[in-house]
């Protein structure tokens, strides 16, 4: 049973990465072809930043992903603070149900309501779809995430710690911030960084959402997937990869980090 569930393991492991494998490879090809691999050069890569119309696509997502991970974070952190300081289960519950919609539903689901909702909101107002629509629309999506990263955080938390600050003279707002931000910090570091890679690799929702005006790097891919793929997509496709796995291993390291807090503050109780 062993040898059986490795090699179906790494029959799983192949079909996940090795399209991503084969890119990376072909994405250092001079020859510019899947057919065969003539030499390894980094010629695409400068084909790419010689590419403006790829270098603005690449400046508006990360406007755009510095712009809506924050706000969610900032959103999401007071959001799990207000969980976690409501008494009442039943709404708790009830709150926590509907925060978690936007992860449940498709994302062509969200991309179609959101794009309603900012017609029907131009009938009144002098909202444009652009930057303004696609910042709202990747606040919304990347709020559970945030919540479901700081509020654990809030639960694991000793409340003698809240109680002891009250006690020897804190204000709420003081101990809020000498006390529960240093605890939560790496979970509201966890929540900014999943929304900056769910917003930078986003492509279904902002194609609802967008404008030919504020184009992202995932629109620029599809837009040139309707022509002939030049090999310096590929150079792109490679570089988001590695930012994103950059991106996962840092949270992992933060939430590592975190955990051996909890265990110090602990021992120091």
């Amino acid at each position: 049973m062993k040898k059986l569930s490795r090699i179906y393991m790494w029959v799983i492991f192949a079909l996940l990465y090795s399209p991503i494998i084969v890119l990376i490879v072909f994405s250092f090809n001079r020859a510019g072809s899947l057919n065969h691999f003539s030499t390894f050069s980094l010629y695409w890569y400068a084909e790419l930043f010689r590419d403006s119309s790829a270098l603005s696509a690449l400046k508006n997502s990360l406007i755009l992903a510095v712009s809506s991970s924050a706000l969610a974070t900032v959103i999401g952190t007071f959001a799990a603070l207000g969980l976690d300081r409501m008494r009442s289960k039943y709404i708790k519950g009830i709150i926590n149900s509907v925060t978690n919609i936007p992860m449940m539903n498709p994302d062509i689901v969200t991309g179609v309501s959101m794009m309603l909702l900012f017609v029907a909101a131009m009938s009144v107002t002098r909202v444009q779809f652009g930057f303004v629509t696609m910042l709202l629309a990747h606040t919304t999506f990347n709020l559970p995430y945030v919540i479901l990263s700081v509020l654990p955080k809030f639960k694991q938390m000793d409340k003698h710690l809240t109680e002891a600050a009250l006690d020897l003279g804190c204000t709420p707002l003081q101990m809020f911030f000498k006390i529960e931000l240093p605890f939560i910090s790496s979970g509201i570091a966890s929540g900014f960084m999943i929304g900056f890679t769910l917003s930078l690799d986003d492509f279904v929702i902002s194609h609802f959402v967008s404008s030919p005006d504020f184009q992202t790097l995932p629109l620029y891919v599809y837009n040139q997937t309707a022509h002939q793929v030049k090999f310096s997509m590929y150079a792109l496709c490679a570089l988001m990869v590695f930012v994103i796995l950059g991106l996962l291993l840092a949270v992992n390291f933060l939430g590592s980090r975190g955990k051996e807090k909890k265990v110090r503050m602990r021992d120091i109780v």
